[in-house]
């Protein structure tokens, strides 16, 4: 069966869906594997390396005979209607916001599997893409904050002075958040966190942060090791204790999200304005919403303060900034998958394991992972008109009075 890689082609991804070491992976498994022409180039691997390893290296990738096809973001409409019936997609593929081409997966018989929707068991951890996207986007979050704050991180004792470390405060404590954690201390940062899930705690201190308790919500755990959403009072009270803690730090990280839903607001602008000039703002949930109020994915937005400004930095596709181990990972993630679903040469999903029937998008020209095919119901869903109003007489201007009169007695 062939197997197709495909040169990404989304503005600024660098990362690619398939590296040497999986190419010879895949191959052991009896798959020929056709990579297209420097879809590896921005991650530092040459044609050469792919065809070393035992690819087949094309100009152009043949969509309509390909049996599989690797990518890391989601497809366009175009490649989706290109694909043949039967085809195979692994990759990335934002199901909630590219119904467009989630449908015209589904029209042409695609059987698609998201990285997303990969079921967070033990069995699957060498599968999930989102943790190992995640660490690296944790690492850069520290990186691109030292490189905008203009003072040293760690402590250091001259004969000049000393210089106190810089102290940096991480909201969220998934997997970007330990590893933001972790990159800031070993840089020499005092570095506080806060989760509303009690059980990030210890991990926090594993790291070598001070956890932050607001004691908000003793049950906040959501499925799959996420954090729930609050509800708005609950919300607003963790904004109200976050803000003192916001103030006294020089570099704010934050990392919450839900799966599907927009990122949740933690830090308001006043929040921000709180914070001395020089300090830096870092949200990864950016490109979903933003945890902070104000954020543009992709842009450095300057939040006036006193003496100063605040730089609110909204990261955007952030593991693609570090393409090759990025894609080292990603790959991997992808060929995993792909392992279990492959036997004898042959690539057979196996829909009773329950990694390969989570991880489903689309089979057999149906939506078949419910909630997306939901969204794609309500956005079909015709508006439902206004109940037209009764016309209503109106009262001799006597009878008004006297209604207004007994209105009164009364």
């Amino acid at each position: 069966m062939r197997v197709g890689v495909t040169r990404e082609q989304r503005a600024g991804e660098r990362r690619v869906a398939a590296t040497p070491e999986t190419v010879e992976q895949l191959t052991k498994l009896g798959l020929e594997v056709v990579v297209e022409k420097g879809a590896g180039v921005e991650s530092g691997i040459s044609d050469a390396a792919y065809k070393h390893a035992g690819a087949t290296i094309a100009p152009t990738l043949a969509l309509g005979k390909l049996d599989v096809l690797l990518h890391v973001r989601p497809l366009s409409e175009t490649t989706a209607k290109a694909l043949r019936k039967g085809a195979v997609t692994i990759g990335m593929a934002s199901p909630s916001t590219e119904l467009p081409t989630v449908t015209a997966l589904a029209k042409s018989g695609v059987t698609s599997f998201a990285l997303e929707l990969i079921p967070r068991i033990s069995r699957a951890q060498s599968m999930d893409a989102l943790s190992s996207q995640a660490l690296v986007g944790g690492y850069r979050a520290v990186i691109e904050a030292i490189a905008r704050y203009p003072r040293f991180f760690p402590l250091y004792m001259t004969a000049a002075g000393t210089i106190p470390p810089a102290k940096v405060l991480v909201l969220g404590a998934g997997v970007a958040g330990l590893q933001a954690i972790g990159t800031a201390k070993r840089l020499g940062a005092r570095v506080s966190a806060n989760d509303i899930r009690a059980a990030s705690a210890d991990e926090v201190r594993s790291m070598g942060g001070t956890f932050i308790n607001l004691d908000l919500d003793a049950a906040a755990e959501g499925t799959g090791g996420y954090a729930k959403e609050l509800a708005e009072d609950r919300a607003k009270r963790q904004r109200e204790l976050l803000a003192p803690h916001i103030a006294s730090s020089d570099v704010l990280i934050t990392t919450a999200a839900i799966p599907g839903r927009a990122a949740p607001l933690l830090v308001t602008t006043d929040m921000v304005k709180g914070m001395r000039a020089g300090s830096v703002v870092i949200d990864l949930a950016a490109e979903s919403g933003g945890n902070v109020e104000g954020v543009v994915a992709g842009k450095d937005t300057p939040v006036p303060v006193d003496g100063g400004t605040v730089t609110l930095v909204g990261l955007k596709d952030a593991p693609s900034a570090i393409p090759s181990d990025a894609s080292r990972l990603y790959a991997k993630n992808v060929a995993n998958l792909l392992a279990l679903m492959t036997a004898d040469g042959t690539v057979a999903p196996d829909y009773t394991d329950e990694v390969v029937s989570g991880a489903c998008l689309t089979r057999d020209g149906t939506i078949v992972h419910e909630p997306t095919a939901n969204a794609l119901a309500e956005k079909r869903a015709p508006a439902k008109k206004a109940p037209a109003k009764k016309a209503t007489a109106k009262r001799p201007a006597t009878a008004a009075k006297a209604a207004t009169t007994r209105k009164g007695a009364n």
